[in-house]
């Protein structure tokens, strides 16, 4: 006669281990299969995203992209295989640019290399009295002119000092002066409506070029800006349109708590 063989309720959970385990490794050598299948596979294409600026415009195109990437790796990303492309280092790579604030790539369906830019927006253009001329963007990051397009910001003119990394951390710099009073235009829809060029001269005093009228606005010194800023508004608001302000060849902020006007 045969023997039926008892299985004690501890065999039978080692056996349920075993069995979940051999599902496991069944399971973890499939992924790996089609891992190592996924990077022997070769890159069908390069998609590259570029977010435009708030106003629709860029600074960049697909084309400079291409060619930042082509010039890093030595070679396009197209028909090579996906084990070949490391897309950290093409992430590290676009970010070396300066109108690029951000790079998102990753390897989407299809064998589609996929590449997302976030590009840096300025909002001053600094056009000195050493000739040079580059944009700041909203970190006071240096941006070049770009060949592709030309932004509508505030200028500022006159005696700077060079750009440097730190210079929003000095403590006297009149290139943060003017960069700090255009971040308090820029926050107002107003003045931002009103001012157009910020000039320096060789002591750090201020002039605002208003973009109607031919009046010179005498900032002065990046003392009480926010007072001052505020008179000016207050002038423009209140006070212009009951007289002819055009009459008037300079207003003067410096004195405070007072706007001086000359004709």
């Amino acid at each position: 006669m045969l023997k039926r063989l008892q299985i004690t309720s501890e065999q039978q959970q080692m056996l349920r281990r075993l069995s979940w385990l051999a599902v496991l490794f069944v399971a973890a050598g499939v992924v790996i299969s089609a891992v190592e299948k996924k990077e022997e596979s070769i890159a069908q294409d390069l998609s590259i995203k570029i977010e435009p600026l708030e106003n629709g415009e860029s600074f960049l195109k697909e084309e400079d992209v291409r060619l930042a990437i082509e010039r890093s790796f030595g070679y396009k990303l197209e028909g090579r295989t996906l084990a070949s492309i490391d897309v950290d280092r093409l992430e590290r790579t676009l970010e070396e640019d300066p109108f690029i604030l951000n790079a998102d790539a990753y390897v989407g369906a299809n064998n589609r290399v996929k590449v997302k830019i976030e590009q840096r927006e300025p909002i001053l253009r600094v056009m000195d009295n050493n000739k040079l001329n580059y944009y700041l963007d909203r970190n006071g990051v240096k941006m070049p002119p770009s060949p592709h397009f030309t932004a509508k910001v505030l200028v500022v003119t006159g005696n700077l000092p060079p750009h440097e990394p730190g210079f929003l951390e000095r403590k006297r710099n009149s290139l943060k002066d003017a960069f700090r009073l255009t971040e308090m235009i820029l926050a107002d829809e107003f003045l931002k409506a009103m001012i157009e060029q910020l000039h320096v001269t060789n002591r750090g005093e201020i002039t605002l070029v208003p973009m109607v009228g031919n009046q010179k606005i005498i900032f002065g010194k990046f003392e009480q800006a926010a007072d001052k800023l505020r008179y000016l508004k207050t002038f423009y608001e209140e006070v212009a349109p009951r007289e002819n302000w055009r009459k008037y060849s300079e207003i003067d902020l410096q004195y405070k708590g007072q706007i001086v006007c000359k004709r």
